[in-house]
Formats: structure tokens, sequence, C-alpha cells
């Protein structure tokens, strides 16, 4: 009877163990709480945010209606907004990459 205990809670013990590691994996799997999640990247911004988002990269120029109008449109597209008022275009490749007819930067 004693033995019969023995494995018993041995294999509740494993079986929590192996529960418990499914349970770590696929909360790092899901995108949430992930360590290498880069919050700039492309899906970083819900369409509600676009407007924050944009006002802070459009604080600080001179042409703010124009910055507002197309950082909108990129951020629609591509739900992200690169971080700062200037540059850092490489953390959201959609917005870096979509180009005007005339082959310069859509997105400010």
């Amino acid at each position: 009877m004693a033995m019969a205990m023995a494995k018993f809670a041995a294999i509740l013990i494993l079986s929590l163990i192996a529960l418990s590691m499914f349970e770590t994996t696929v909360m790092a799997g899901n995108g949430r709480g992930g360590r290498n999640r880069n919050p700039y990247g492309p899906g970083s911004v819900n369409i509600y945010q676009c407007p924050s988002r944009c006002a802070t990269r459009c604080g600080r120029t001179q042409y703010h209606k124009p910055c507002m109008f197309f950082c909108q449109k990129c951020c629609r597209k591509c739900l992200c907004v690169p971080p700062g008022y200037y540059g850092n275009k490489g953390v959201c490749p959609c917005y870096n990459n979509w180009k005007t007819k005339e082959g310069g930067p859509k997105c400010p």
C-alpha cells in the first residue's frame, strides 16, 4: 500500500511539473510578456492609439498638420510609429519603406 502511494505521489508531482512547463511555453510563445517583443515594431500600435503616437512624433515640427495627416495614414496601415520626433524608422519597416510616387518617404 505504501509503495502504491509513493508511485501515485511521484506521478502527481511529475504531472504538475510537466503542466507547469507547458504553461510557461505557451505564455512565452503568445507574444505577451516575452523579453524580445519590440515596443515600436510592426503591430505595436492599435488604430485608436495612432493620434496620440503621431502627436508625439509630430510634436516638434513646423509642419504639424501635414505631419499628422501622413503619420496617421502610415500608422493605420503599418500599425506602428517609430519613437522620437525624427528618424528611428528602422524599427518599423513598413513605415520606413512606404514611398511616394516620386520615391521619397511617405511617412514622417
